[in-house]
């Protein structure tokens, strides 16, 4: 995608700073929960609410115990158990989708258990009109309802997101509702909230060797080329030069070697989901702010590598490039002067790993 800024990627910040007037984590009888089953084929995304929108934060294997607090709607996943718009959430505040959770217990609905737990009565108070109420704690996050002003909330927990002016507050806290949904701390007037459990963060993905990378690439990136038309040594050799050789957070993370965004929480026919990070970007002159941005997140490398192919052919700026489809050094070109990174060396760049690599072997035609 076109790079016309300089982009400092950063941990979602998870703990909240002292003095926020947050009170502590929950009691141990919170935290038993309901014992369930992960039956998924790999390993099941876990995220910051009810929706592959939401951030992804942290991971569950095949066969791994969870404990279940309560159950939400959410959106519709199809999963190897069943299809439902049920998502389970765990007793430490974070979201899986029950279409891959096996149990025999009864999970009760989170709404019904509110009157149960602990959770704060809080208000709307807007000069804005309605607020968006949002699936993640950020203005990214797809919105599914709007409080008026004077409505009550039931706000369980709070944690830091995107920083909002509203009408009560300037802050970066976004408070998290009993249905799993967030609206920001901005909009409400409430007594004090305590701060959400820490999520767990997703396995450091073990660094692999070039020769390893390339390996691991060859099939997602020849595929692209068989549904796009991208050749396949310059999906690899972008991809090195984009994820630092699978080490960037976002591809190991969310196996994001492209840094693909979503676009109003949309996220294309190769991609699970959104992951919401909290970034710095720079202008031309050095000054830095802080921002949001959506990037798509993958269930697979090879995922990734076709959803770059695609990318690039639903481009319309692009189009001349595909002139060239058997022609690597063209088609690289071309992608470059319509646009896609502003480095004046990007061509000399890929075109250098390309030939080091001799990644132009696995341009194969077929």
């Amino acid at each position: 995608m076109r790079h016309t800024t300089r982009r400092l990627l950063i941990s979602p910040l998870l703990v909240l700073a002292a003095g926020a007037g947050l009170a502590g984590s929950p009691t141990a009888a919170q935290a038993a929960g309901i014992s369930a089953t992960i039956d998924v084929n790999s390993e099941l995304k876990v995220r910051s609410a009810p929706s592959w929108a939401a951030g992804v934060v942290g991971t569950l294997a095949d066969g791994r115990r969870v404990a279940v607090d309560c159950a939400v709607t959410g959106q519709k996943v199809s999963g190897k158990v069943r299809t439902t718009a049920q998502w389970d959430r765990l007793t430490d505040g974070r979201y899986i989708s029950h279409a891959y959770v096996r149990t025999s217990a009864v999970i009760p609905a989170c709404e019904a258990k509110a009157g149960s737990q602990a959770y704060v009565s809080g208000k709307i108070r807007t000069r804005d009109g309605a607020v968006n109420v949002r699936t993640g704690p950020s203005t990214l996050n797809a919105v599914v309802r709007k409080a008026a002003d004077g409505s009550a909330v039931k706000i369980v927990c709070a944690v830091t997101g995107a920083k909002v002016a509203g009408t009560v507050r300037t802050t970066t806290l976004w408070d998290r509702l009993s249905d799993g949904r967030y609206v920001s701390h901005a909009y409400v007037v409430s007594p004090t909230v305590r701060a959400c459990p820490p999520a767990t963060p997703a396995p450091t993905v073990p660094a692999l060797t070039p020769e390893q990378f390339i390996a691991a690439a060859v099939p997602g990136a020849q595929q692209g080329w068989r549904e796009y038309g991208v050749p396949a040594s310059i999906t690899i050799a972008q991809a090195v030069l984009e994820s630092g050789w699978g080490r960037s957070g976002l591809s190991a993370v969310d196996r994001n070697y492209f840094g693909i965004k979503c676009q109003n929480g949309s996220f294309g026919p190769h991609a699970n989901g959104c992951h919401v990070y909290e970034t710095t970007e720079c202008d031309k002159a050095g000054k830095c702010f802080a921002t949001s941005d959506a990037f798509r997140t993958y269930a697979s490398m090879g995922r990734s590598f076709r959803d770059h192919g695609h990318f690039l052919r639903s481009n319309k700026r692009y189009a001349p490039a595909f002139a060239f489809t058997r022609d690597a050094n063209k088609f690289i070109m071309a992608v470059w002067k319509a646009g896609y990174a502003t480095d004046p060396d990007y061509y000399t760049k890929v075109t250098k790993i390309m030939t080091n690599y001799d990644l132009y072997r696995y341009d194969t035609w077929k």
